[in-house]
């Protein structure tokens, strides 16, 4: 019997700009590679598994789309004596995906339990489109490489032959050789030429440089990559870089190429290089050279690069490893079943990259990520888990986070709490993040008049100053390389700790000896995060430097460090000390200045850099400096516009027109501008970020703000004053490199490796391979964020 559904559906196959999910399901990590298989929607796209959670069956019940295509592949049995050669940049072989696994795909209706003709006119194409299509996670690195991209004056100042139609026979074949693919169209002059031989097996002869070597021609466009939407590759020779081309249609039809008729047809720079950065290879030995052992099982899953990703798998190793964070999102919800696009919802990833990494049900030893060494037998790894549609909704609106450059992992830490704060929790101590939660009491007392002031400002970690001292240089070798001298932590809270005098004005007094100030937890957390910055400015550029810090395993008490609040002998100085003084309405973070102070930052700059972030966080106030140095007014004094600024101006700043404008040039409606701006403290980057992660927001008014507010006063209180107050390092992001925008990012976490053992192991997690460490004391120089658990 005919399935009556085909004839009834509207089938189109996928546009480039369409998501196809093809690989793994959206809602957990089961894929192609299982089984039974992946099933992919042919209204939709929406990829679901077919095993026992059968994510695919739910989706048709859900929104009635009955059509699938599934797919299933098989890995090839291929015998390996040796480990995979070193890739270089220009290596011209590769092994393809066809060349590693046999794939098989039918089209079914899950409401009439039938299978149907892959070849049927209808659905052949359909069948082709999704094959062909990039998967999720590739186009986002496509996306997200290519939104680096810039046009030049070479682009924008083309200047074209006189205009004719190339002939559909002269497209064929470079003009110089018999090469028909790899083909590069010189914009300027008509003709066409081959490019340089690429990686995965695409062939070159350069004709297309040879031809703008000769001629000085710059311009040139790949024509197998051209897409009716207006996307290719174009290459300026003269800058040798890729460019953006924004009338790159005008420039086609030019010679007669009209973008509505192009289909691409070959695979862009853009994805070359994403899948050669993806095939680097590394090892992990012990010092006498042997493979550390790998560990499989519930908790032991490791997660893929994604090109540059290691410092967002760093992080969801050690968050997913707390309690808080394993109750909230440690298992995939019934509750969830029924949304429209489950990849882009923040709650159903956040619990399908839970579920991948606590389950175990994805760690399992993998023979092709098998490594051998030297004698020894082959060590068999995991594939390790795509984390691609969390990473695409973490970056989502995001300047940084949403592109394929290394980032830095504890601001990635801080966006990432900032999300999972602003999501809906089922009650306010659902939220994973509040055992992050503690209160900073600082104390200032002029030293004439002995008066004083509490503030208190509740924090989520905190950002510590590495004293950085050289140790001598061996006889013989350059100062240079001498290492520094190794710290303990506990000097390094002695030091946040520490008293120190500011320089203010006594608003009691009027004395001009300043103020000597201190900052003790007036409240501890169940999980303190310590950020180590071991920074050091050279000629203005930031280099990180690896200064041992020592932190021993067993529990140590922070009792010493909290403080015991105001005493009844002291007298507090009057709330309105600005006004008295006539001090300008902004007065710096004193414990913020000194932190960028001690970096070498000017006391102007700090200023400056504090007033624009909120006049709290000296690690937002030190990223806006690396951001602002090219200012002409950097170095002139800091003007305050009426209103004031800094916290207390937020909120004329989140009522600001022009910024109200500038999101509703993005299509947010002016409610929800206002709202987005209200709840960001008048920042537009975070208000678009916020916008993109609340999708439901109506723009309430002030009333509903109020009672917002008056919600975030049902939260559970920050942290606990009671002693005594002992902590145990837990885990650790280490980070190598002497920038924290590069190099690469491990977490190394205390685990108990059996369920029926006391024994506490350190595990390392590195990207998607997982090992046993025998000695970390050494990894711990490189220690850049920690993670300490309240015992």
């Amino acid at each position: 019997m005919a399935c009556p559904h085909l004839a009834s559906i509207s089938l189109r196959p996928p546009t480039p700009a369409q998501s196809v999910y093809r690989e793994d399901c959206t809602e957990c990590f089961d894929s192609i590679d299982d089984p039974e298989g992946l099933d992919v929607c042919l209204q939709c796209f929406n990829g679901g598994c077919t095993g026992d959670r059968n994510h695919a069956k739910i989706h048709n019940i859900s929104f009635q789309h009955p059509l699938a295509l599934n797919i299933r592949r098989t890995r090839k049995a291929i015998v390996r004596d040796e480990p995979p050669p070193k890739m270089s940049k220009l290596a011209i072989a590769a092994e393809t995906e066809e060349d590693r696994y046999d794939t098989k795909v039918a089209v079914k209706c899950l409401e009439c339990d039938t299978e149907l003709d892959t070849t049927d006119p209808k659905l052949a194409p359909i069948v082709d489109g999704i094959l062909k299509a990039n998967t999720f996670s590739r186009k986002e690195e496509v996306k997200a490489w290519e939104q680096e991209l810039v046009s030049c004056e070479h682009v924008r100042s083309l200047y074209q032959d006189a205009a004719r139609t190339i002939a559909s026979q002269d497209l064929g074949h470079c003009s110089s050789c018999e090469l028909n693919e790899n083909l590069w169209l010189c914009l300027q002059c008509g003709n066409l030429g081959c490019g340089r031989a690429q990686f995965g097996g695409v062939g070159g002869n350069s004709h297309g440089l040879a031809h703008a070597t000769e001629t000085g021609h710059g311009v040139a466009v790949k024509l197998g990559s051209i897409t009716p939407e207006g996307n290719a590759d174009v290459y300026c020779y003269t800058c040798d870089d890729e460019r953006i081309d924004d009338k790159l249609g005008d420039h086609l039809a030019h010679w007669g190429i009209i973008l509505a008729e192009r289909q691409k047809t070959e695979k862009s720079l853009t994805e070359m290089q994403i899948e050669q950065n993806l095939r680097w290879e590394f090892t992990m030995t012990t010092e006498d050279g042997k493979e550390l052992r790998p560990l499989f099982g519930k908790g032991l899953t490791g997660l893929k690069n994604l090109g540059n990703s290691c410092y967002l798998a760093s992080i969801l190793q050690c968050l997913y490893d707390l309690p808080s964070f394993q109750k909230r999102y440690g298992r995939i919800s019934q509750d969830m079943v029924g949304l429209r696009d489950p990849a882009d919802d923040l709650e159903t990833q956040l619990r399908k990259v839970g579920d991948g990494l606590l389950s175990g049900r994805y760690s399992k030893p993998d023979a092709d990520v098998s490594v051998r060494t030297g004698d020894d037998p082959v060590v068999p790894h995991q594939k390790g888990l795509e984390p691609a549609m969390l990473k695409h909704l973490v970056g989502r609106g995001h300047e940084e986070f949403s592109t394929m450059r290394q980032q830095d992992a504890f601001e990635l830490l801080q966006h990432l709490i900032k999300l999972i704060t602003r999501a809906k929790h089922a009650t306010p101590a659902d939220d994973p993040t509040v055992p992050f939660r503690f209160t900073l009491e600082q104390r200032l007392q002029c030293l004439s008049c002995k008066k004083v002031r509490y503030t208190t400002n509740e924090q989520d970690s905190i950002f510590i100053d590495v004293p950085l001292e050289k140790l001598p240089a061996e006889e013989g070798s350059d100062a240079a390389d001498a290492g520094y001298k190794p710290v303990t932590l506990k000097e390094c809270l002695d030091r946040f700790t520490g008293e120190e005098t500011v320089e203010l004005t006594c608003a009691a007094c009027g004395s001009k000896d300043g103020y000597s100030k201190r900052s003790l937890f007036k409240t501890l957390p169940d999980v303190f995060v310590v950020n180590a910055r071991k920074m050091t400015l050279v000629n203005w550029v930031p280099i990180k430097v690896d200064v041992p810090v020592l932190v021993d395993d067993a529990a140590f008490p922070l009792d010493e460090y909290l403080s015991p609040g105001q005493q009844p002998n002291e007298e507090l100085l009057p709330e309105d000390s600005a006004a008295a003084t006539g001090a300008p309405a902004f007065v710096a973070n004193p414990e913020a200045v000194a932190q960028l102070e001690g970096m070498g930052f000017p006391l102007v700059r700090c200023e400056k850099a504090l007033y624009a972030t909120g006049n709290s966080d000296a690690n937002a106030a030190m990223e806006w400096l690396f951001g602002h140095m090219e200012d002409p007014d950097i170095d002139e004094p800091l003007v305050i516009e009426s209103g004031g600024g800094g916290a207390g101006g937020a909120g004329a700043a989140a009522a600001d027109p022009e910024k109200i404008e500038m999101l509703g040039a993005m299509g947010f409606a002016e409610p929800q501008a206002k709202q987005a701006l209200r709840e960001t403290g008048g920042d537009v980057e975070r208000a678009v970020e916020w916008l993109f992660s609340h999708p439901d927001a109506t723009g309430e008014d002030e009333s509903a703000a109020a009672g917002a507010d008056a919600s975030s006063a049902e939260r559970p209180p920050a942290g606990t004053s009671d002693t005594p107050a002992n902590y145990q390092l837990q885990s650790i992001v280490c980070h190598k490199g002497t920038s924290i925008h590069a190099g690469h990012y491990v977490a190394f976490i205390r685990k108990k490796l059996a369920e029926d053992s006391d024994k506490v192991s350190w595990v390392l997690f590195n990207d998607e391979k997982v090992v046993e460490v025998v000695d970390v004391e050494e990894m711990k120089k490189f220690a850049y964020i920690y993670f300490f658990k309240r015992v």
